[in-house]
């Protein structure tokens, strides 16, 4: 397992706070990438996926918070690789998150923050899929296949 997937998965099951209250754990992220607001309504998927790799000492584009900001970042890869970042279209914008696997119908799971405001494996059709993406130095060749997982993985309702 890559570095970083160790520390994407220790915020599984993390939750934004709906009203004014917000989760310590989410503007804590917003102080450490010197976000410039201070509440977790707003869209943080890539907020997610920067202050994961952040943590573990990578760099991030420096639009981190828009979700297609990630199609710049790293190196390109033509396929997913377990823990490679996948940047994805949906309406109004895009959303991005770590491959964890593939179900048995062929719908990428995606390990990602805001997945129903809160971190969890979600599914989405490939046809979502704008591109994948590994950190510098990482060779997508040394990643591992994507393990098949089951099917009962919820698909992804909302992501905003």
């Amino acid at each position: 397992m890559s570095r970083w997937m160790a520390v994407a998965f220790k915020y599984e099951g993390l939750r934004e706070i709906k009203g004014p209250k917000h989760s310590d754990v989410i503007t804590g992220w917003l102080d450490k990438l010197g976000a410039w607001w201070r509440d977790d309504e707003t869209p943080w998927c890539g907020v997610y996926v920067a202050a994961v790799m952040h943590e573990v000492g990578y760099s991030r584009p420096r639009y981190y918070m828009r979700a297609k900001a990630w199609l710049d970042w790293g190196v390109k890869i033509p396929e997913p690789v377990y823990g490679c970042v996948a940047i994805l279209d949906r309406k109004g914008g895009g959303h991005v998150g770590f491959v964890v696997g593939m179900d048995d119908t062929g719908r990428l799971q995606i390990l990602g923050g805001n997945q129903d405001n809160e971190v969890n494996i979600r599914s989405f059709g490939l046809n979502r899929v704008l591109g994948y993406r590994v950190p510098p130095g990482f060779s997508h060749l040394d990643g591992t296949l994507l393990p098949i997982r089951s099917s009962n993985v919820r698909p992804s309702t909302t992501e905003a």
